[in-house]
């Protein structure tokens, strides 16, 4: 999504829907699952979209160092990463606990790893690549 030096909107923008959609989520869990999913279930759900608020923000961070004029490329994977998983990691949580269908929880790792990736790819930009 990278728009070249300056730019970084288009994870500034994808991590805004994705946040607002964060917020549904939590909002759908508390009031309209409430009384439709066992607390357990309820609780997998909200931690989903909890997951997904992190990420989201980390998008728009990601979106945001794009814009200074230096900025390395590679900012653009560890937005992808954060995508990929907000996908896996929260989309998973959120279909194993409307479903119940447990073997979902199987992808939940695979999303938790791209979240992890993610991270480490910042941590390596700013610690050994481009230090301020």
């Amino acid at each position: 999504m990278r728009t070249g030096a300056g730019g970084g909107g288009g994870w500034v923008a994808a991590g805004s829907l994705l946040g607002l959609l964060a917020v549904l989520m939590g909002a759908f869990a508390a009031h309209a699952l409430r009384d439709q999913l066992p607390d357990d279930r309820r609780i997998v759900f909200e931690v989903g979209a909890r997951y997904q608020m992190y990420h989201a923000l980390a998008m728009i961070l990601v979106g945001l160092l794009e814009r200074a004029p230096s900025a390395p490329r590679r900012l653009s994977l560890a937005g992808a990463f954060f995508f990929l998983g907000i996908v896996l990691f929260s989309g998973s949580l959120y279909a194993l606990a409307l479903s119940g269908v447990t073997t979902l929880g199987a992808i939940t790792p695979f999303g938790g790893a791209s979240f992890l990736a993610g991270w480490a790819v910042l941590a390596v930009i700013f610690l050994f690549e481009h230090p301020q």
